[in-house]
């Protein structure tokens, strides 16, 4: 069944400087006011959009933090446990480049297992006499680790003479799960009370630092001192409280509410200019640095898709339509934090997904008829979904994305483009602990915050102030001028324990 719009539909609403004809459905279009009789007038606007901002999403997931910088900075702790991507180059030959007398099988390290872009594969932490995991497409191995010289390292596999080749650039994992030491054998050598064979010493713990950087966001609303005095017909009502017949009233509390929705589109959807981008800052303030990352800020989806975890639905139609799908998220969520809790924000079509999936569960609901709390009967209204789940040790919490799906947000966006649309994210609920450099300590705080530029001079927050002649005058222009700014960036904590579905 295919739905279309009525021709004469408002659906796109266009925001005019001054009460024009095309605001308003005129209500006697043949006519207009070329008659003797009077119409019945119904003054009070209709809200036919329901609430139209989409603010709020940051507010319930995460907290707001003052910052006194021009960057915020932060950093992650590392995996604990040592596990490496690399290749089998030569087995079964005496490693050229290392101090070995016996043919042994030569690793190569090629990346950490995060694939993370500042790790140095020289300076990985196996060490001699280390016991190890290797893995491939060939089989599971046990094996001693020999000797090592940057990134080559020499195994003696424990339940055969030597390892196949497998040169696929990363496609061997190598695991360290323990040691073996001869008897006098000094600490992490390898060699006599006296040789040295490695010379690498104690692993230091490894930690990742990430960065970004506050936005400056401006918008204002202006209306002469003449207009301010002019009344309409139409009785205006919006989100932020107004009312009354002054269109002006309208007009800058819908200005405010559109920047507000601004400020949060922002944080999601923001992203920094890269090495390739032509955005350098010459359309910024005089002093504004050049080159990659100096422009533009990491919001939501970028930090996940660069740090985070991508998911899509089988043929990239939903994520989640079954529970063997959905159990690889989970699988997903095992190796990383794994976060008990976890809050869904969600399109539409995706919720009536899972609304599915949760239902097929039940056995008698084939008909569709015992959903909810399986309970239902003919005397009571039907309850046809699910706001939460427990699978396996975790807990997920499902809401409806409003921005996701508003024809005028991201859900238009996600029309133009199914292929690549933005069906949901799943936030981990509670907190972390991470290291403040302003304060010099460690502190918890939600995975999710938003850093804003404020002092005790100034609180760049939301900055609101009027100028011009009307009211309080503060200079000569007639006109009143409404202005509002905030200086802001979202600090994405974890990003790998967030999931993104496309």
């Amino acid at each position: 069944m295919a739905i279309t719009n009525a021709p004469n539909l408002n659906s796109v609403p266009a925001p005019q400087k001054q009460t024009l004809e095309t605001n308003y459905l005129d209500f006697n279009q043949d006519m207009g006011w070329a008659q003797q009789y009077l119409p019945d007038l119904m003054e009070k606007e209709a809200e036919v959009f329901g609430p139209r901002t989409i603010s709020g999403f940051l507010s319930k997931i995460g907290a707001e933090e003052s910052m006194q910088a021009d960057q915020v900075i932060w950093s992650e702790q590392g995996r604990l446990h040592l596990s490496y991507k690399g290749k089998i180059a030569s087995s079964g030959t005496t490693a050229g480049a290392n101090p070995g007398t016996a043919a042994t099988t030569q690793l190569t390290i090629e990346s950490d297992i995060d694939e993370t872009s500042g790790f140095t594969a020289a300076n990985h932490g196996i060490r001699v006499n280390d016991t190890v995991i290797v893995a491939n497409s060939d089989g599971i191995f046990k094996c001693l680790v020999v000797t090592v010289a940057g990134v080559l390292v020499d195994v003696a596999p424990y339940g055969q003479a030597n390892l196949a080749d497998n040169t696929t650039s990363k496609g061997t994992t190598i695991l360290v799960y323990g040691s073996e030491f001869s008897k006098g054998v000094k600490y992490m050598d390898g060699g006599t009370a006296t040789t040295q064979k490695d010379g690498r010493g104690a692993n230091e713990p490894d930690f990742k630092t990430f960065a970004n950087k506050p936005i400056i966001m401006k918008d204002y609303y202006e209306v002469s001192g003449s207009d301010t005095a002019r009344i309409g017909w139409v009785e205006v009502t919006g989100e932020m409280g107004q009312s009354g017949y002054l269109w002006y009233l309208k007009a800058e509390a819908d200005t405010r509410a559109r920047f507000t929705d601004y400020i949060e589109m922002a944080m999601i959807e923001g992203e920094l200019n890269d090495a390739t981008s032509v955005a350098d800052g010459s359309n910024l303030l005089p002093g504004s640095s050049t080159g990659a990352g100096q422009v533009g800020t990491e919001g939501l989806f970028a930090a996940i898709e660069d740090r985070g975890n991508l998911t899509s639905g089988v043929t990239g139609v939903n994520a989640a339509t079954d529970l063997a799908e959905f159990d690889a998220i989970l699988a997903e969520f095992d190796k990383q934090g794994a976060i008990e809790e976890n809050m869904m924000f969600i399109n539409r079509s995706t919720s009536l997904a899972f609304d599915d999936m949760l239902a097929s569960m039940n056995s008698y609901g084939a008909g569709g008829t015992s959903y909810g709390v399986f309970d239902n009967s003919e005397d009571m209204a039907l309850n046809l979904g699910f706001s939460g789940f427990r699978r396996g040790s975790y807990d997920f919490y499902k809401s409806d994305f409003r921005y996701l799906n508003d024809l005028a947000t991201r859900g238009g966006i996600n029309a133009a483009n199914a292929a690549n649309a933005i069906r949901g994210v799943i936030i981990p609920a509670g907190t972390s602990t991470v290291y403040d450099q302003m304060l010099g300590k460690n502190l918890k705080r939600p995975f999710l915050h938003v850093r804003f530029r404020a002092s005790q001079t100034d609180n760049r927050r939301m900055k609101t102030w009027v100028t011009g002649s009307v009211g309080a005058a503060t200079s000569a222009l007639d006109a009143m001028q409404i202005h509002m700014l905030t200086e802001r960036c979202l600090v994405v904590q974890g990003a790998n324990n967030f999931m993104l579905m496309k």
